[in-house]
């Protein structure tokens, strides 16, 4: 019996099972077709249906929104959304393509929008018929969120909306988008408010969205332009002007602080990512590869350098637990923006060195044979370089760090 499971309450223990059992027999096959590492890198309508129909099953099942409100979708537990993903994690589901929606709109709408926006959108969220996406980042506005230009004008009781988003994951297939928008140019976060926009019923009615091509050869990010879109003033999260506040409860959940101040809605996990995240692969990574007649593991230098990888990553699972201690857990920065710092910087360090470890069999392409781990290290170190921008690149992190969370003055 793990550790956690030694804590559920009778209540949990009893979910817990029911999430063993419920898995046992539903976990679905693989697809004859290639799953991308994560939601954010979905290319298909084909992976699109057969995520959404595996979050839709799930959701049935209760393993979803299981601390969310039964009036907003979800089911009423305690803490019972961690088994579930825990469970989930065991039996080596799938990932759940609703993935800006469960970890950010979802909480959002949660804390700021009225009981109508909660009641009509989170159910929907939950059970992934409805995809979202974030606009956040623009051409000149990446880690300065603060200076977002797309602007929204208010008209009578609508609001219209002219600008262009950037980076959009989930763009192409999304029906809502959260959005920050500005509607006063004379104050830089006063100016700022937030809105949820339509996107699918009004492509080419106000709404274009461009796919981009990343250096992996996927099309998950896109750009998104706005030309005249007419919103409703019910569509707005909080007050005119409370964008910035708004923004930052979205950044939190993003960041991983979820947990800590909102019902959480659904965990993440595939057996692609299972691979490029666990430092211990490597060890048999580097059995499997050749250097002069031996393998990698053979290099005393590579083992250490694994092991060190190893520590790390142990480090960090422990670190993650000081979330239950109190006086760590009543700052609500601190352990989730530490964490998408360590967690991000390791899982690229991960997958560099597994390409020093496959050598010249590293520029292999995933659909060649011959491809160690069917190229998914090369694919994974590419698409780490995503993971430590989003949310706020790294040196964005370590700068809310030293002046947030340890009080250090200003950098100049």
């Amino acid at each position: 019996m793990s550790e956690n499971e030694q804590k559920d309450s009778p209540e949990q223990s009893s979910f817990r099972k029911y999430c063993r059992n419920w898995l046992s027999g539903h976990v679905p096959l693989p697809p004859a077709f290639r799953l991308p590492q994560s939601a954010m890198e979905i290319m298909t309508q084909e992976q699109m249906d057969y995520l959404c129909r595996w979050q839709k099953s799930a959701y049935d099942a209760g393993l979803v929104g299981c601390d969310y409100p039964g009036e907003y979708g979800g089911f009423g537990r305690t803490n019972c959304q961690r088994i579930a993903n825990e469970e989930m994690h065991r039996a080596g589901t799938p990932y759940f393509p609703n993935v800006i929606a469960l970890g950010m709109a979802a909480p959002t709408l949660f804390h700021h929008g009225s009981e109508e926006l909660k009641k009509r959108f989170i159910p929907k969220i939950l059970s992934g018929e409805e995809i979202w996406c974030q606009g956040f980042s623009e051409p000149d506005a990446g880690s300065d969120l603060a200076n977002v230009q797309t602007f929204a004008e208010k008209k009578g009781d609508n609001w219209v909306i002219n600008g262009q988003k950037i980076w959009t994951s989930l763009a192409m297939f999304a029906s809502w988008m959260i959005i920050l928008c500005r509607h006063d140019r004379s104050d830089k976060y006063k100016g700022l408010t937030y809105f949820i926009v339509p996107i699918k019923s009004a492509l080419g009615k106000g709404v274009d969205v461009r796919p981009l091509i990343k250096m992996t050869g996927e099309t998950g990010f896109n750009e998104v332009f706005f030309t005249d879109l007419e919103i409703p003033d019910s569509y707005r999260l909080d007050k005119v002007g409370n964008g910035w506040q708004v923004a930052m409860t979205t950044l939190l959940h993003e960041r991983g602080a979820g947990p800590l101040i909102t019902p959480t809605a659904g965990g993440q996990t595939s057996r692609s990512s299972e691979t490029t995240y666990n430092a211990m692969t490597l060890v048999d990574l580097a059995k499997k590869s050749d250097r002069l007649g031996k393998t990698a593991a053979d290099d005393p230098v590579i083992r250490d350098r694994i092991m060190s990888l190893v520590i790390r990553q142990r480090g960090f699972m422990e670190s993650l637990r000081r979330s239950r201690v109190k006086g760590l857990a009543d700052h609500p920065m601190r352990i989730p923006l530490q964490g998408k710092l360590v967690m991000s910087e390791l899982v690229q360090d991960i997958a560099a060195l597994a390409l020093e470890i496959e050598g010249a069999s590293a520029t292999l392409f995933i659909a060649d044979a011959n491809a160690p781990a069917g190229g998914a290290w090369p694919l994974a170190y590419m698409n780490s370089f995503g993971g430590t921008i989003a949310a706020g690149t790294s040196e964005v992190q370590r700068n809310i760090l030293g002046e947030r969370v340890l009080g250090l003055a200003k950098s100049k």
